[in-house]
């Protein structure tokens, strides 16, 4: 099949091998892919990653053994946990030991004609939901989870930095369970998507007092090993500091304030997907404005090429 392997650089090929699907799997024709940061990190060898990258998709069932699966329109948890050990049974998998990540770690990704998932880590996708919005399920159910954070308490204000596709998302995300957000970023154009959906914004190079702006959970999704700093300046004391930025490079940071402001710092990775389809299906947040540009699958290089470019929001990918 044609897929964008990643084998020490990126390369399109004709030729590589499908997936083959063991039991309990499903084989699916991908409809529409996206490319995320992480994609790009994977490019510069974050991971050591060896494969076909891509792990956003929107796709249709075409070979399985539940035949309720058969020809539904899906998108898929990348988490592939053995399904047997004590976190896949009691949460999800998103931690077994054991597991492959789509496109990430072990399982060939969605920059292709077709993947497999195992079929627990399916997700229907309503008529009412397109397939532009269900594109973006895994970023959004990553952005819902930094709600989790906050362990039912909901803060005062919650505080965005970084105005990025995951950054944006998550300022989606906030809004829409009813918390105040403010959005910190770079790029005019961008903030101009959160101040549509309601956000405050503002932009970093005017920010002179930030004391001034803390707030009770702050979410890092700046995408550059420097945000952890700005982020961390900006939690309030007894604060909530989310992190969702993976990136190549080491971060180093003076955690002091973490003792001296008593703020709590914890990770975010992936999320419900069932969940971000619920969203966009009862049109509590679209994601199409993220949308930046759409390549086919034969262009693929051009479409990483195009994601890589400073400033750029979402880049997606169709086979032919």
């Amino acid at each position: 099949m044609r897929a964008l392997v990643l084998d020490g650089t990126p390369s399109l090929r004709s030729d590589w091998p499908t997936s083959a699907r063991a039991p309990g799997e499903a084989w699916v024709r991908v409809r529409l892919a996206g490319v995320c940061d992480t994609d790009l990190q994977l490019a510069q060898g974050y991971m050591n990653y060896r494969g076909v990258l891509g792990h956003e998709f929107v796709g249709e069932v075409i070979a399985c053994d539940s035949p309720e699966w058969l020809g539904r329109r899906v998108v898929g948890d990348i988490n592939a946990g053995c399904g047997q050990c004590a976190e896949c049974l009691s949460r999800g998998g998103h931690h077994c030991p054991t597991r492959t990540v789509l496109g990430i770690v072990g399982r060939d990704g969605a920059l292709a004609e077709s993947l497999v998932l195992p079929e627990r880590c399916l997700v229907a996708v309503p008529d009412s939901v397109t397939d532009e919005e269900a594109v973006f399920a895994e970023p959004l159910a990553a952005a819902l989870h930094v709600v989790d954070a906050i362990s039912g308490h909901t803060p005062q204000s919650a505080l965005v930095v970084g105005d990025g596709k995951l950054g944006l998302l998550c300022a989606l995300a906030l809004r829409a369970s009813g918390i105040a957000t403010l959005v910190v970023g770079r790029h005019a154009h961008k903030l101009a998507i959160a101040a549509a959906a309601h956000c405050e914004t503002a932009l970093e190079r005017d920010i002179q007092d930030p004391l001034a702006l803390r707030a009770d959970l702050v979410v890092e999704a700046t995408g550059n090993p420097q945000g952890l700093a700005l982020a961390l300046s900006l939690t309030a004391p007894r604060g909530v500091l989310v992190l969702k930025t993976t990136v190549h490079t080491p971060a180093a940071i003076d955690l002091n304030r973490l003792v001296i402001d008593e703020i709590t710092l914890t990770g975010s990775r992936c999320g419900d997907l069932a969940q971000a389809i619920a969203s966009m299906a009862r049109k509590a947040i679209d994601p199409r404005p993220l949308i930046a540009a759409r390549y086919p699958l034969s262009d693929a290089l051009e479409a990483l090429a195009h994601a890589g470019r400073k400033g750029t929001l979402k880049v997606l990918v169709a086979p032919e």
